[in-house]
């Protein structure tokens, strides 16, 4: 998609497109908001404006639904169910697949979207393999970039990542709700409770439930892991993603009922602040963080901004104040 040279530039276009409920722009934002460029980079500035709420008049309407859990543990295939369960809703549906990032390319290295299974022929579902930067386990900039600019266009955005190092984390800092999955005997509640991971998923998951006794052991194990850490109530379902497949529409009720006890502007601004700080942190590293006071100075100084302000803007705002502290 070239932009016309008399009019608005690529990334408004694109933007306006989103605006109109175009999923079929999907590649072309994708291609954009991940170039090196400067140009790209500029216009990808320019997108990220044209799908803020200020241009949307409120927060835009996609449910963005984040996907975590340890390698193995059956995402890609849940996933292929659970799309296939928001389709037969009437919900248009975009996946991000974080992989690791091919030191040689700079791209997505193992391609995710390959092993989630849908019809390649359908336009309400758009699936791309993204690559998730220099961190094991983190986000990408782009990564969010999209997330954000897709949520415009799409009924649902799903952020499926590595599960490992950040990118529990950071998928809470960018997801409406956390759908955290594990797989039966995949290590004791200690080890979750030791690794932080129980406080983040809005609903658990433990797949291959046609293991039976194995598997519901692994669900009450993670119940009380987390009552032991005092969390709200979190959702904790078993669910197959193989026939005879069980428990996916419980699933999508789960996941719609988090959203629906959310306040979604305050959990979006918080998102917005969080990514800003993240893309800061990607451009400057340690260093630039460091100028600011450290990360909680940083969080603080984010807190008192415009809350109409969108992620490029706020993170100009950052490397101002950086400059200036400098």
């Amino acid at each position: 998609m070239s932009p016309d040279p008399g009019g608005p530039g690529l990334g408004a276009q694109l933007g306006g497109r989103l605006r109109a409920g175009d999923p079929s722009v999907a590649p072309a934002v994708l291609n954009l908001v991940e170039s090196r460029s400067p140009s790209d980079r500029a216009h990808t500035v320019e997108l990220l404006r044209a799908v803020s709420p200020a241009a949307l008049g409120g927060e835009a309407g996609a449910h963005v639904v984040g996907v975590t859990g340890p390698p193995g543990a059956g995402k890609s295939t849940l996933l292929s169910e659970l799309v296939a369960a928001w389709r037969r809703r009437g919900r248009t549906v975009a996946v991000l697949a974080v992989d690791p990032t091919s030191r040689r390319s700079g791209g997505a290295l193992l391609g995710d979207r390959a092993r989630i299974a849908h019809d390649p022929k359908d336009p309400g579902v758009f699936i791309r393999s993204t690559a998730a930067g220099d961190r094991l386990g983190g986000l990408a900039p782009a990564t969010r970039a999209a997330a954000q600019a897709l949520a415009a266009a799409f009924d649902v955005v799903v952020i499926e990542t590595v599960g490992v190092g950040q990118s529990e984390t950071e998928v809470a800092d960018v997801a409406d709700s956390v759908v955290v999955v594990v797989q039966p005997g995949a290590g004791d509640v200690l080890q979750f409770l030791k690794a932080g991971v129980m406080e983040v998923p809005d609903v658990l998951v433990v797949t291959k439930a046609d293991l039976g006794d194995i598997a519901e052991r692994s669900v009450r194990d993670l119940r009380a892991a987390l009552g032991a850490v005092g969390s709200a109530p979190t959702p904790v379902l078993a669910v197959a993603s193989i026939p005879p497949v069980q428990g996916i529409d419980e699933l999508v009720e789960a996941i719609d009922g988090h959203r629906s006890g959310l306040d979604l502007g305050a959990r979006r601004l918080a998102a917005r602040r969080a990514n800003a700080l993240a893309d800061f942190l990607a451009e400057h590293g340690e260093r630039g963080l460091r100028v600011l006071g450290g990360r909680r100075a940083a969080q603080r100084w984010l807190s008192e901004q415009d809350p109409r302000l969108d992620v490029p803007a706020l993170t100009a705002r950052l490397e101002s104040r950086a400059l200036e502290e400098a």
